[in-house]
This record gives C-alpha cells, sequence and structure tokens, in this order.
C-alpha cells in the first residue's frame, strides 16, 4: 500500500513498535545452591535462548515452539511472555490472542484484540480498545485508521469519515487517510465521495503500487469511469514485472468487477497491511511479516498480505516458509499469475529448478502476451548456466514485442550475455549493439561490449571510450571499474591501469576476477611480491571453474610473456 512518510520516520515508528513488545534479558536460572544442587530454570532459560536465536534467524516455527515452552517453564517472566507473544504472531498462530490479553501495555497486542472484537462483531470494544492505544509508534499510523474501520463497522459511515477528516485535510499522511475514506464511503455505496476520495490518494501518492491501483480501479468503475479504470490496471506493468501478468484482460475483468474491502474487519486488514508494505521498503523485515500477519489473522485469504509476508521471509532466507504461505493462494485469484512467478522464484531458490521451469511455460503458455513469463524463463536458465536455452527464452519473449523501444534494451542485453556464454559471439555483438541503439547511455551494456571487445582484442580504442563513459556513468560500480583498468592493461597504459585497479579492488575486495587482474597488472609494473600477494588472494575467493588452474601457474611461473601487453 501507499505509505507518504519518510524512511526515517518508519525507522523510528519501527523501532517503537518493537521496543514495545519486547525488552528486557533472559529469564534468571537460579543457583543450584539455592535449589538443593538442581537448576530448576535451566530449561527455561536455554528455550528463551534457543527461541531468542531461531526469531534473529526468523525461523518462525522453532522461536515459537522455543519461547511456548520457555513461558511454559517460567510463566511469570515477563521478557518471555513479550517473546513468546511476538513469536506467536510471526508464526500466526491463535496462541497470540491468549497471550495478548496478559499485555495490556502492548499496542501490538491492542491492536490484535481490536482485531478479535471486529471480528466478533464488538465493534463498540474494539474502538474502546483503539481509543485507548498510545499514540507512538505504528499506533501513529494505524490507529486513525483502525478507529475508522471500527466505526464503519458499527455502521456510523459519518463518524468514520469525520475520524479521517484531521488526517485528510493536514496530515503527511493524507494521501493513505484518503484512500481509507474512499473504501469506506465505497463500502457504504457512496460513489461520488469515494470517486473523490480516491482521486485525492491518487493525486497525494508519489508512485502508485498495485494494491493502490486495485482499490482505485474498483471505485472507478463503479463511478462509471470503467475506461479510466481500465487504464490504471493497465499501468500496473510499470509498477512491477510480476503485476503485468495482472492487466490481463481477463484478470482485469475480475479486479473491477469485485471491491477489494468488502467488510470493516477487511478495511483493518488493509490499513495493517498499508504499515507492512511500506516498512518492507526500509528494511524492516520482522515488523513487515508482524504487521502482514496482523492483517492475514483478518483475512486468511488475503494475497496481498501473504505476498508481502512470503516476501519478507525470503528476504530473510526461508524460501520453504515463503513458498508455503503462497500455496494459499487459489488458482481462480486475480493475483495468482503474478504469485505463480513469485513461487518459480522461490522454487529455483529451494534447487527445484524443474518444477520452476514447468511452471514458467505453463504461464508462458497461459499469457501469450506477456514478456515476463519466457524472460524470467531466460533469466532462470542463464542462472543456472544453460545459456542455449537461455537465449531461446529471451527469443521468445523478444518475439511477442512488436517494435522494441527503450523499455526493451534489457531484454536485448540478457539474451546477448547468454548467446557469448554459449559461444555465439557474432549474434551476441549484434545484439549488445541493438541494446546500445535503444539504450545508449546504458552502463551496464558499455561495460559487457567494452570488455569483451578487450578481451577479443578488437575495437580498443572505441572499447576503452565505451568503459570510460561507463566509469563516469557508474563511479562506485568495481566491474566496471575493473573492466576499463583491463582495457587500459591490454593497451599498455599501466599507470592508469593501475590506479583503476586498485579502485576496483577497494570496491569489490572479495572479487577474485579483479584480484586476479590486479596481479597481473602488478606484475607487468615490476611489483612481483603485491602480484603474488593478489593471486593468493583470489584463489581464496571462489575463482570461476577452469581459473584456479591458471592462477596458481602464474604463481608459480609468473605472467607468462603472452599474457602481458
Amino acid at each position: 500500500m501507499v505509505m507518504l512518510v519518510s524512511p526515517r520516520r518508519l525507522a523510528l515508528l519501527a523501532a517503537a513498535l518493537l521496543a514495545g513488545c519486547a525488552a528486557g534479558g533472559a529469564p534468571d536460572a537460579g543457583s543450584s545452591a539455592e535449589n538443593g544442587g538442581r537448576p530448576p530454570r535451566l530449561t527455561a532459560s536455554g528455550a528463551y535462548l534457543a527461541g531468542r536465536f531461531a526469531t534473529a534467524e526468523t525461523d518462525t516455527a522453532a522461536a515459537a515452539d522455543q519461547l511456548n515452552e520457555a513461558l511454559r517453564l517460567a510463566p511469570e517472566e515477563a521478557e518471555v511472555l513479550n517473546r513468546a507473544f511476538l513469536a506467536n504472531v510471526l508464526d500466526g498462530r491463535p496462541e497470540a490472542a491468549r497471550l495478548a490479553r496478559r499485555l495490556p501495555q502492548s499496542e501490538l497486542a491492542g491492536m490484535l484484540l481490536a482485531g478479535s472484537d471486529a471480528m466478533a462483531g464488538r465493534w463498540d470494544r474494539a474502538e474502546a480498545r483503539l481509543r485507548g492505544l498510545p499514540r507512538t509508534g505504528a499506533a501513529q499510523v494505524l490507529q486513525p485508521l483502525l478507529l475508522a474501520w471500527s466505526q464503519a463497522g458499527a455502521g456510523n459511515t459519518d463518524a468514520a469519515l469525520a475520524t479521517l477528516k484531521p488526517q485528510i485535510e493536514g496530515s503527511r499522511l493524507r494521501g493513505l487517510a484518503a484512500l481509507h475514506a474512499a473504501m469506506i464511503a465505497d463500502l457504504a455505496n457512496r460513489p461520488r465521495e469515494a470517486e473523490r476520495l480516491v482521486r485525492l490518494a491518487l493525486s497525494e501518492s508519489p508512485e502508485a503500487n498495485l494494491r493502490m491501483i486495485q482499490v482505485a480501479a474498483g471505485i472507478l468503475a463503479r463511478a462509471g469511469k470503467e475506461a479510466e479504470a481500465g487504464q490504471l490496471i493497465s499501468a500496473l506493468a510499470a509498477v512491477s514485472d510480476d503485476l503485468s501478468l495482472v492487466s490481463a484482460p481477463e484478470v482485469r475483468r475480475r479486479l473491477l468487477q469485485s471491491r477489494a474491502v468488502a467488510s470493516a474487519v477487511e478495511g483493518m486488514a488493509e490499513a495493517e497491511l498499508a504499515l507492512a508494505g511500506a516498512l518492507r521498503g526500509q528494511g524492516a523485515p520482522e515488523l513487515t511479516l508482524l504487521l502482514a500477519r496482523l492483517a492475514l489473522r483478518l483475512r486468511p485469504d488475503f494475497t496481498p498480505a501473504l505476498l508481502i509476508a512470503a516476501d519478507a521471509l525470503a528476504d530473510e532466507k526461508h524460501p520453504d516458509s515463503a513458498l508455503a504461505l503462497l500455496r494459499r493462494v487459489p488458482d481462480d485469484d486475480p493475483l495468482a499469475a503474478a504469485v505463480a512467478m513469485r513461487r518459480a522464484t522461490l522454487l529455483d531458490r529451494l534447487n527445484r529448478p524443474d518444477e520452476a521451469i514447468a511452471a514458467l511455460r505453463g504461464l508462458q503458455q497461459a499469457y501469450p502476451q506477456s514478456l515476463q513469463p519466457p524472460a524470467r524463463l531466460g533469466d532462470l536458465l542463464r542462472g543456472r548456466e544453460r545459456y542455449s536455452e537461455a537465449a531461446e527464452a529471451y527469443a521468445a519473449a523478444l518475439a511477442r514485442v512488436q517494435r522494441p523501444g527503450a523499455e526493451h534494451w534489457s531484454l536485448f542485453y540478457a539474451r546477448g550475455i547468454a548467446l557469448e556464454r554459449a559461444g555465439d559471439w557474432t549474434r551476441a555483438e549484434a545484439d549488445f549493439q541493438r541494446a546500445l541503439q535503444l539504450a545508449p547511455e546504458q552502463p551496464y551494456v558499455l561495460n559487457y561490449l567494452g570488455y569483451t571487445w578487450v578481451e577479443h582484442g578488437t575495437n580498443l580504442a572505441e572499447a576503452r571510450r565505451m568503459l570510460e563513459r561507463a566509469a563516469e556513468l557508474r563511479p562506485q560500480d568495481g566491474n566496471i571499474a575493473d573492466s576499463l583498468g583491463w582495457a587500459l592493461f591490454k593497451l599498455g597504459d599501466l599507470p592508469a591501469a593501475t590506479r583503476w585497479m586498485e579502485k576496483a579492488v577497494e570496491l569489490e575486495s572479495r572479487n577474485s576476477v579483479i584480484n586476479d587482474h590486479l596481479g597481473d597488472v602488478y606484475w607487468a609494473t615490476g611489483r612481483r611480491i603485491e602480484a603474488q600477494y593478489q593471486w593468493r588472494r583470489a584463489l581464496t575467493l571462489e575463482p570461476e571453474p577452469g581459473e584456479a588452474p591458471k592462477i596458481a601457474a602464474k604463481l608459480r611461473d609468473g605472467l607468462p610473456a603472452t599474457a602481458r601487453p
């Protein structure tokens, strides 16, 4: 969801929310002398520490198991209670509600219990609980939204809109508040008011995202603006490659015919998802997952929340848990194709390439106009060093482009890399040059083509110009600095080559190729001891297959005369 708030402010909100949920030290294990030589709480401490470690690793199931056990053994320890509550929320367990009742000062617990009241139709109690939340941390953002939805759930639409009016008129979050006010008006069958508010939300948003467009398109369609709504859905391709599939005609129709929010409880889930989405972009995976779990508790089939939760788990290197979440999305969901793309990526990360390839080929057949399934297939195959197959997949994607434009340079570039690695330099070179025609200042194309020309010993002057331009465009890119330094080395400009290669190693100190290149430059300039040091270092940095014997030979015999400029 859209969030008009600074990254620093989000970081402070995130810190405040976590601080309010868990603070303190490990439970006291007690002394063996005081307990007859037996430490009665040692097991509790061990379970607590294991749970903390699992939490740090985002292993949510293990964290909840261990911290629940620690709480059973040390039920009066406030820190264990706090941590167990967090762990149960993170793992989506129903025990979280029971533990929340023991945490009257926790705003996260308060939001969870307000959600329980809402699901039970106890709107007065939900409103009272929300009014009692401290206006710190995440409540600064969520309390007005959740309060308005609780009033809408009680049938008080005017009161709900009045609650959001100050945020719409004077808050830095006016776009978010206007969007939720629009959903409340839409749910109350006030199409003109909903249209006015959603237009305000769109005008206040620096960039639209999936959920905002989905909500806005539905509201505009119900207000009789079907053409404009369709244009919004078509614009999803610019938001994310995966979302280009959502603009397919049959998916567009389903998006426009259904309400994004069908009840006030779902509206509360929207509010929690809004902050989750904003925090994910600020590098707060634990809080992102916490808020996504709160949203899923209110709305278990909420696909956008499942996507954000899965992304947070994948970011923390738990692709198996992310994949399990995405299995909950039904095949007839409007976002099913975008979810299938995510699944394919996760299957590849889990080293299940055959399943990932099959999924992408299925999408390629199901969406014959979309570039993304064959392009993503090409990326997967290239990552697996199946270069000829990757080139074929990229060709299939390019076949779907009627008139290549600047936005398609990356497809030619990717196919060029696959062809070059497959040994077809003639066709690869043509693709790189075509990519440069479409995007003349693209530094990565300039770098790849210039470097490869240097390796082939052709067009050296032009290669140098291209690499110098790439370095100007990306001055902190170690790989580009390495390419320029290597070209200068091949051209015999050893002083300049040394400067650039040393800069490259500063920028990419753990790159085997760059350290190896610096060793060659040092040897050619007579700095033999330093050259041997760089070659030894290159051998420790996982050199590419076949390169280790070459580096070892240089350590033994020095740089061959044929390799010197």
